[in-house]
């Protein structure tokens, strides 16, 4: 007779071993959320460079998933930031990923809000304005 704690489920039912994954890792549902992401960043990163590719040569982009904040920090989480460069290091725009998905309502929300964010970034970079950066930014509404 075999005794069982309750509580404990075992996945291996039938004795047929632990399952294994349903789709292979190369397919695009496989990846994770953060994953997914970060190729968002990097596919309007690769769109920012090929108009502004001499400007950004010494640009690094990042992905980070919150903002250190200070304990008693009252103001709005911010979604991404400029770093400015010392000694040998590159300058570096930050997207922190959790709250630019925390205010985005969906995919396509997302990518827009990413589009955006990253064409502010280069642009205060740069001392230019949004829509010189990239014709196709969409100022938001106040």
């Amino acid at each position: 007779m075999r005794s069982r704690v309750a509580g404990v489920r075992r996945r291996d039912r039938h004795g047929r071993g632990l399952r294994g994954p349903l789709t292979p890792p190369q397919a695009p549902v496989s990846r994770t959320r953060a994953e997914r992401f970060a190729d968002l960043v990097e596919d309007e990163v690769r769109r920012l460079g090929t108009r502004w590719s001499r400007e950004l040569a010494r640009v690094e982009f990042a992905v980070e998933e919150v903002p250190g904040v200070e304990p008693l920090f009252d103001g709005p989480v911010p979604l991404g930031q400029t770093l400015p460069g010392d000694g040998g290091r590159p300058v570096r725009i930050v997207v922190y990923r959790r709250p630019v998905e925390a205010r985005a309502a969906g995919e396509a929300e997302l990518s827009q809000m990413i589009r955006d964010l990253l064409v502010e970034e280069v642009a205060d970079l740069l001392g230019l304005s949004p829509e010189s950066v990239d014709p196709s930014y969409d100022t938001p509404d106040d």
